[in-house]
């Protein structure tokens, strides 16, 4: 069974807690605060566990900065822009956080609230399942939103994450998690030798703010085409518009297979150097790969080795960003009556 730990308090003396889970050779630690994933421990080619997932040592770290490192991301995932959106002829007002837009759920999103854990193992599996249930208005979102999220270790050392959430008034919902990833090892350096492939044929073009424009853009031809294994660096530096929107690459891939009852794979990812690789599957239409643009040297990991930029990338399932501003995007609405449901796996491998 899991293994539940004291992490740290809040400054109002609410106690975070740590709680370790091992199976089939993957070491996982998920923290009450975000259902923040502080450490993912893989193995090598030899065999040689080490973690491949941005953190921090201290509550107090994660309390006072704002990477997302691990997190579990809502109520909306990803950007809205100027923090509002229309629903049945209502405009809502969000908490803005990232310049004009809201970001990630806002300044106080599921990333930064305390979730009731309940350990589980169950079939060869092992888990949690984290709750909470969201107050209508917070952070400007309409209906009390109730959700689970359950992490479960499979017993080939796979992590599946299952979303599931309830409303009683009509809201939009866009459910994901910020693990940054690094397969050579967190504080180990650049990603940009990662080889990754993404099975999409277009992506969603960003203007200022990195906000869709609303088309469906080709890959092909740009620095965005990862249909077939490329390094992450061979076209960073490129000098494209929208690699200088974001810094790097910060933009959602249209997945080819779209929305789909059970997970489909759509992202595999490999480190040269220690063997280790990712795949990904999902049941969500869109995938965000970020290059970790913004990491600039000014945090530093549990292993006391500064982040820097390009240090670690991201790769989000989600609905697209600013989808209830974009009526050709699927819809992110979710009304009474319905449950939102999404799946994610990641498959370990060397």
């Amino acid at each position: 069974m899991p293994v539940k730990s004291l992490f740290g308090e809040l400054a109002d003396g609410t106690e975070i807690h740590s709680w370790a889970l091992e199976n089939g050779g993957t070491r996982l630690e998920v923290l009450s605060y975000g259902g923040i994933v502080r450490s993912l421990e893989i193995p090598d080619r030899e065999g040689r566990r080490v973690n491949v997932s941005l953190g921090f040592a201290t509550i107090e770290e994660y309390v006072g900065k704002t990477p997302y490192f691990g997190a579990l991301i809502g109520r909306y995932g990803n950007r809205l822009g100027a923090g509002r959106y229309p629903l049945d002829g209502v405009t809502h007002q969000v908490d803005v956080n990232d310049g004009p837009n809201s970001l990630h759920g806002g300044a106080e999103g599921f990333d930064r609230r305390v979730w009731d854990v309940e350990p589980f193992e169950e079939g060869g599996e092992v888990g949690l399942r984290l709750s909470r249930t969201s107050p209508d208005g917070e952070m400007g979102h309409p209906g009390t939103l109730a959700v689970e999220v359950t992490y479960t270790l499979t017993a080939d050392g796979g992590w599946r994450i299952g979303y599931e959430a309830t409303t009683d008034r009509p809201t939009v919902v866009n459910l994901t998690n910020h693990v940054y990833w690094n397969l050579a090892g967190e504080g180990s350096g650049p990603v940009t030798d990662h080889e990754l492939s993404i099975a999409a044929a277009r992506y969603t073009p960003v203007g200022p703010g990195l906000i869709p424009t609303g088309e469906l853009a080709e890959v092909a031809g740009t620095p965005f085409d990862f249909r077939t294994p490329k390094e992450i660096g061979r076209d960073l530096r490129v000098a494209d518009p929208q690699l200088l929107h974001g810094q790097g690459y910060d933009h959602n891939w249209v997945l080819d297979k779209g929305v789909t009852r059970e997970p489909v794979p759509v992202a595999f990812l490999r480190d040269p150097s220690s063997g280790r690789t990712l795949t990904v599957a999902t049941t969500e239409p869109g995938l965000q790969f970020y290059s970790g643009n913004f990491l600039d040297g000014t945090l530093t990991g549990p292993g006391g080795r500064v982040y820097r930029q390009g240090d670690a990338l991201c790769l989000e399932t989600q609905h697209f960003p600013d989808s209830p501003n974009q009526p050709s995007f699927p819809s992110t609405t979710l009304r009474p009556g319905q449950t939102y449901r999404s799946t994610t796996v990641h498959t370990f491998g060397v």
